[in-house]
């Protein structure tokens, strides 16, 4: 049913006229055709996928493993979405000091992603804080810390107007609200956040929220990512999630012009049933693709220390490098031994030994300065990661 989500006010700009678009506060109105039998399967599907994954998360014989290479996969999903080259491998290069010839900005923004994820988690669980326009400021400010982002005002919502796609407003695919009209945006964005589970479920939720926060368009940079952001912090914060397992920048990467279309739909037609549909596709989708990540690596695992376990004298100090692999799956002799009890020529056999049984692989070539790599467990991260 075809309904208004807002509306059209004119703006000039070095000589050319465009129309900003100011939404209306959420709840939809009139309210969300909910009952549809279609939708109805849809979040039935989202909601038992997500139960497995949940499930699984908590299952796995050391979660933090997986959430810990999981976050940095969605890191870089997400950034590669603006515009970023980086590769997994790259990021993970980085993390370790190891990063010769790979696009500095770009890896700073992808590691930019992971603490700011971080650092909204813990201000919700540690410190008791709501979710809140204050808590989305600073974590934009770490999302912006450094690099290209350093001079986008981290941490302030803009002053200026925006616009997306085009070499002008005029021309643009979307113009979000005038800077005077944030404040009004922000106040009703931040009510419907603070509103809980009272309006919508928390799928439902989350799915309308990051639809209101990509078109408020707050800050000047960043949104994208923030946006992303915003769902998964959404879902932990309303018990849906124990951990942070649900990431949608592969999805959205995937079906990006009809995720834009979606968007735009709302925006003009007011069509929160297609958003909602698409969202909730993905959110299955996703979570199934997580939950079948999750147990390839488990088995992955098992099947190496087995495999390790058939070293005999040797198998000691293998299954000592093998664990530090498989929590950082990039790692140099040096990085080894500050994780380890052992010599370095101890340490240097446990890798020939990995090698010579496929699981270790050296990336650089070099006699000096050699990157080993946990090489299945990569491959298996990387699926999907492909630049655009």
């Amino acid at each position: 049913m075809p309904r208004s989500t807002g509306r059209f006010v004119p703006g000039a700009l070095g000589g050319s006229r465009y129309r900003a678009f100011i939404p209306d506060a959420l709840p939809p109105d009139p309210p969300l055709d909910l009952m549809s039998t279609d939708l109805i399967v849809r979040k039935e599907r989202a909601d038992q996928a997500l139960g497995r994954l949940d499930g699984i998360t908590l299952l796995l014989p050391d979660p933090t493993l997986f959430l810990y290479q999981y976050v940095r996969r969605e890191a870089l999903l997400s950034s590669q979405i603006e515009g970023t080259q980086s590769s997994l491998s790259d990021l993970l290069l980085y993390e370790i000091d190891e990063a010769p010839g790979v696009p500095i900005d770009d890896v700073e923004e992808v590691s930019n992603y992971v603490a700011a994820l971080r650092h909204g988690l813990r201000r919700l669980r540690e410190d008791g804080f709501p979710i809140s326009l204050r808590l989305l400021r600073e974590i934009h400010e770490r999302l912006l810390r450094g690099g290209r982002g350093e001079n986008k005002r981290p941490g302030e919502f803009r002053r200026e107007q925006v616009w997306i796609g085009g070499a002008t407003p005029a021309l643009a695919n979307f113009v979000p609200p005038p800077p005077d009209a944030l404040d009004e945006c922000l106040a009703a964005f931040e009510r419907f956040l603070h509103a809980g589970t009272d309006i919508a479920s928390p799928l439902i939720k989350a799915g309308l929220a990051h639809v209101q926060f990509e078109t408020i368009h707050p800050f000047s940079d960043g949104n994208g990512r923030l946006g992303r952001l915003l769902i998964a912090i959404l879902l932990c914060a309303d018990g849906v999630l124990q951990e942070p397992s649900l990431y949608l920048s592969l999805y959205f990467k995937r079906h990006r012009a009809e995720y834009y279309e979606r968007l735009n739909a709302v925006r003009t037609d007011g069509d929160w049933e297609g958003w909602l549909a698409f969202f909730l596709a993905g959110i299955a989708e996703t979570a199934t693709q997580a939950v079948e990540t999750a147990r390839r690596l488990v088995a992955l695992l098992e099947a190496d220390r087995k495999r390790i376990a058939l070293l005999g004298r040797r198998a000691g100090s293998a299954s000592a490098v093998f664990d530090v692999l498989t929590r950082q799956v990039l790692s140099t002799v040096p990085q080894l031994e500050k994780s380890l009890h052992l010599s370095t020529p101890a340490i240097r056999d446990a890798i020939a030994s990995l090698a010579d049984l496929g699981i270790v692989n050296e990336l650089t070539g070099q006699r000096r300065n050699r990157v080993f790599a946990y090489q299945a467990y990569l491959e298996i991260l990387n699926e999907g990661t492909t630049p655009l």
